[in-house]
């Protein structure tokens, strides 16, 4: 393999990343659901011809979908070396959350890109369509305790094989949803997101060469691996170990733990899980390959400068044993895959706070708060309405935490009021920071929000969540605080109700002009919240970020009638320290 000048490989670096990106690009205006469209619940990426291993990734494309990606492709791979006859353009799709994907809303589409009769790299595309069937409208059934339940499952099969789209499969996957013409136009848009990255591949290829082009993948594989191997040397050597909960599994209201013991050695990391709780009955196990994809998300954020390849999880040894809630197989309930993936990135921050606590964040608000409305349109058209929902990141060295952000999983984006009124029976009353959410500290966290919807549907609307942190708020580091705990609301005929498992709800219905309101967490708190300075602390009662009361509990300020600060009171709140 030939070495590359740093200019090259910088151009070549681009380029492919460029690819991706435009693949991102047509999916995410081509798409049919405000989910891929909108919020960009989706990724491409190219993979390595023989192993799937993650060599280029989309800058825009959700990460945790990257990580899990390889261990799709190496599916397909497998299932091309077992069955043969693999031609230029075949594509294969699947959506089966145990090898290699996510849940089974998630759906892949896999391609070769051929050269001279042989596979230069793969091209993949993923994104969330709005509902595979199931017993809940758009998929997060909090009660599900078997996959079946969830929806249905897709093997790798081929939907192009040679040059011809295979409509019989199409048929079956439009049969088996409530929402076709959507999962129909998500499906078209991936295939054009393909097709695209195929011919953007070959011009590079004719550009530079095969050789060239494989030089530089193997490059900064190579570099990430060897970025992240100086990062984790500049660690002290030692076990470092957190432990986090889930609120329960939506079935029985017992917390799950999520322990992680990790290990520093020199230049190799070990993350090990075996202390974590068993498999569960509802929806919040995940498998192995959606435990390592989030592994390498918290890392990505912890080592800002290794590039998103897969070279950078070379040092890395994962112990993930199947007797625990990481690691299941089918037919396991997954759907609710979100919220552990986010509480394993949790246990990651957690551990990593211990061995550089200087360089450490605040948890963020840590759950995706699944919401999904379902019914019935006058027409006799049925409608279901999936988001996810925002909240506060973690106070850090730098600064305060991001106010209403989404979570490390992603760079997805909330999806704006008017697109989801524009398009379901719902008009939202409340779309706000929520006052006193964040985690107090030298440096607070973020703020989370409050999100109120009025179901405005002639008949009935169904009402589904599935979230997390009702009981275990996101936690603070180096003195900081914890954040507010997720909270949940929905207006009944007699009056307000919240759910007996907190952030988890099935079978609850409300009218044509009754509300439900989501009260998400902020983020935590970063260093000792009696250090923050008082001018910030006034300023942040000035903005509605913190109230009086919270502003004298939480940080030791005294607040005049206008606002300001009371420098003698504060001083005497604080101890007599000096401001």
């Amino acid at each position: 393999m030939r070495a590359l000048d740093p200019v090259t490989l910088a151009v070549l670096n681009g380029r492919l990343v460029q690819i991706a990106d435009e693949m991102d690009a047509t999916l995410f205006r081509s798409a049919f659901n405000p989910i891929i469209a909108e919020a960009h619940d989706a990724c491409h990426g190219l993979y390595h011809a023989e192993t799937g291993a993650t060599l280029v990734q989309g800058t825009s494309g959700l990460p945790i979908f990257v990580g899990a990606m390889a261990f799709a492709v190496k599916a397909v791979i497998d299932k091309v070396a077992e069955r043969g006859g693999l031609a230029a353009g075949d594509t294969y799709l699947f959506n089966d959350p145990y090898d290699g994907g996510t849940h089974l809303n998630d759906f892949r589409l896999v391609r070769p890109v051929m050269r001279d009769g042989k596979v230069f790299a793969w091209l993949a595309s993923v994104g969330h369509w709005l509902d595979v069937g199931g017993n809940v409208p758009g998929n997060f059934n909090a009660k599900a305790t078997e996959s079946f339940q969830e929806g249905f499952r897709i093997p790798p099969v081929k939907l192009i094989s040679g040059g011809v789209f295979q409509q019989d499969i199409a048929d079956i996957l439009a049969a088996n949803s409530r929402l076709p013409q959507s999962n129909w136009g998500d499906l078209n848009g991936q295939l054009n997101a393909l097709g695209l990255g195929e011919q953007r591949v070959h011009a590079l290829l004719d550009e530079y060469g095969d050789d060239t082009v494989a030089a530089a993948m193997s490059a900064l594989s190579a570099r990430a691996e060897a970025l992240m191997r100086a990062n984790i040397a500049a660690l002290p050597d030692g076990t470092y170990s957190y432990d986090d909960f889930l609120d329960n599994d939506g079935v029985t209201d017992t917390p799950l733990r999520i322990a992680l013991d990790m290990t520093i050695r020199g230049d190799t990391m070990k993350l090990d899980f075996s202390r974590s709780a068993p498999p569960c009955q509802g929806p919040l196990n995940i498998a192995r390959s959606t435990a390592v994809a989030c592994c390498y998300v918290a890392l990505k954020h912890l080592f800002i400068d290794v590039p998103a390849n897969a070279g950078c999880l070379a040092p890395i040894e994962f112990v993930i044993p199947d007797t625990t809630l990481l690691g299941v197989s089918a037919p396991k309930p997954v759907g609710g895959y979100t919220e552990t993936i986010l509480r394993v990135i949790d246990t990651v921050f957690g551990a990593f706070a211990k061995a550089a606590p200087e360089r450490a964040n605040g948890s963020p608000y840590a759950t995706i708060n699944a919401l999904s409305l379902a019914g019935w349109r006058q027409d006799a058209r049925r409608w279901v309405m999936f988001c996810f929902f925002g909240g506060g990141l973690g106070g850090n060295p730098e600064g305060d935490g991001l106010n209403h952000g989404n979570n490390p999983i992603s760079t997805a984006t909330i999806p704006p009021a008017e697109i989801l009124e524009s398009l379901y029976p719902v008009m939202f009353t409340q779309w706000a920071l929520r006052p006193d959410s964040a985690g107090p500290g030298r440096h607070r966290g973020g703020l989370g929000a409050i999100y109120e919807i009025e179901a405005l549907n002639e008949s009935d609307t169904d009402v589904f969540l599935l979230g997390e942190r009702g009981k275990f708020p996101p936690f603070g580091v180096n003195g900081g605080k914890s954040a507010a705990l997720n909270r949940f609301v929905y207006q009944t005929d007699a009056g307000e109700r919240t759910p007996p498992l907190v952030s988890k709800v099935t079978d609850v219905r409300i009218k044509r002009g009754q509300r439900i309101r989501l009260e998400t967490p902020g983020g935590g708190g970063f260093g000792d919240p009696m250090t923050r300075e008082p001018a910030r602390v006034a300023r942040d009662f000035g903005f509605g970020y913190v109230s009086r009361v919270a502003a004298q509990r939480d940080y030791g300020v005294a607040l005049r009638d206008d606002g300001t600060v009371d420098e003698s009171r504060t001083a005497a709140l604080r101890g007599g320290a000096k401001l």
